[in-house]
Parts: C-alpha cells; sequence; structure tokens
C-alpha cells in the first residue's frame, strides 16, 4: 500500500536524479573543449581539449518485512585532455597540437614489452640466435 510519503519520497529522488542529467549535459559542452581565446605575440590562441564523460544513475521502492524502503543513486565522471591549440594570426588559421609525453611514454614501453615478449617466443622456438649449434646434418660426419 502506497502512501503520499512515499510518493514524495519518490518524486523527490526523480528529481535529484533529473538535476543530476542536467548538471552532466552542462559539464559537458563546448566551453570544456574549446577553452576561452586569448592573445599572445599578436596571434589569437583557441585552447582545444578532448573530453569525454558518462552519467549513471538507478532508483528503488519497495520495502522489506517493516514496510519501508526507497533509494535513489547516480554519479557522474569527466575526464578532459589538452590536444592543442588554433593559432590565428594575420587572417591564417594554424594547428599545433599538444605534446602528450605520458602518451609518448607509454606507447614506447608497449612497444618494448612487445618486442621482448617477441625474442622470448623465438628463442624458445629455436629461431634465436645458436639455433643449430651443435647440431649436425642427418648422414654428415663429426668434425674432427
Amino acid at each position: 500500500m502506497s502512501t503520499g510519503t512515499e510518493t514524495t519520497s519518490a518524486g523527490a529522488a526523480a528529481r535529484r536524479f533529473l538535476d543530476e542529467i542536467a548538471a552532466a549535459r552542462d559539464a559537458i559542452g563546448v566551453s570544456r573543449v574549446f577553452g576561452e581565446p586569448y592573445v599572445a605575440d599578436g596571434a589569437t590562441i583557441i585552447p582545444v581539449a578532448h573530453v569525454t564523460g558518462g552519467f549513471g544513475g538507478g532508483g528503488g521502492e519497495g520495502g522489506n518485512d517493516e514496510g519501508t524502503g526507497s533509494g535513489a543513486g547516480g554519479g557522474f565522471g569527466l575526464r578532459a585532455r589538452p590536444v592543442g591549440v588554433y593559432e590565428v594570426r594575420d587572417g591564417s588559421v594554424e594547428w599545433r597540437p599538444a605534446l602528450d609525453a605520458t602518451r609518448i611514454v607509454t606507447g614506447f614501453q608497449v612497444l618494448v614489452g612487445l618486442l621482448i615478449v617477441g625474442v622470448s617466443l623465438a628463442r624458445r622456438r629455436g629461431g634465436g640466435r645458436g639455433a643449430g649449434r651443435g647440431r649436425r646434418a642427418p648422414g654428415s660426419m663429426p668434425a674432427r
């Protein structure tokens, strides 16, 4: 059996949930991707970022043996990383990418790791240096 209090509680939870969605929508706008332009050395600089985000939520009603129950929850995450700037000078626009040292180092580490695994597998299969040492061709005589 439902009471007016439970309906009000569920309505309040729904309103909070919708408020969270509105806040998430506002947080992932074009202003997050393109920063405020500024002037430096006679050029207008427009910073650019790659922005991703996500939102999740849930709710509930019902109850346990004591006849109570309700619930709601939500969460939001946002990630932004700089990708470069547009430089506007004398009527022309140039793209200047940002150097992301973390991505470069991570890529190098993955490459080295794959190289090590490849060399290890090649040696296990007998394809490494020294393969064939100590072996004779069938029917050949041992060296004296």
